[in-house]
């Protein structure tokens, strides 16, 4: 695992052996990204990196210059990794919530009646990676988008072959690279 471009290019990173995370390969990473810089400017934008296990999306956006980035990740092993190449890198500006995303959401909705609004932060990307096998992983984009994405913010959902977004309302793309698949959202 490597971080791409930008202020720590070419920096590798060595997740410890008991990671249960399925890190993004190099090579689709680096095919998203050439995507994201095409579409969007990653210098100063604010960032949420969802199910983040070893956190290469995130370190890779703060490496391009972005002003914040908020990593959500359950499992303590990840989390640890992510928070000590921080503290290795000096990074200050990638944030690590410990928990499971979908309470993360649960405390930054509020209810009225049958309504329910996003009262925490908006981002300029939204990137998820859960595992392919997560029963939830196909309501994310309804959870995502457009509640948590400032006006022209991007969300892009890292998901398996079983799945076809095409017809949601906010699906723009979808680009396969091996095994992984990224549909984009606006």
């Amino acid at each position: 695992m490597r971080i791409i471009s930008g202020k720590f290019r070419g920096r590798r990173l060595m997740p410890p052996k008991n990671i249960t995370a399925r890190p993004t390969t190099d090579f689709a990473k680096e095919s998203l990204f050439n995507l994201l810089t095409n579409r969007m400017e990653l210098e100063d934008a604010d960032v949420l990196d969802l199910f983040a296990g070893t956190g290469g999306i995130g370190l890779e956006c703060v490496s391009r210059g972005a002003r914040e980035v908020t990593a959500v990740e359950m499992a303590h092993v990840q989390q640890n990794f992510i928070i000590a190449t921080c503290k290795q890198l000096g990074i200050t500006n990638l944030h690590v919530i410990r928990g499971d995303v979908f309470k993360f959401f649960n405390s930054n909705y509020e209810t009225h009646g049958d309504e329910h609004l996003w009262r925490g932060p908006k981002y300029d990307l939204v990137f998820a990676d859960p595992p392919y096998a997560l029963e939830l992983l196909p309501a994310l984009p309804d959870l995502i988008v457009p509640q948590l994405l400032k006006p022209d913010g991007l969300f892009v959902l890292e998901h398996g072959d079983q799945y076809d977004f095409s017809g949601h309302p906010h699906f723009l793309d979808l680009r396969i690279y091996g095994s992984v698949h990224f549909s984009f959202f606006r």
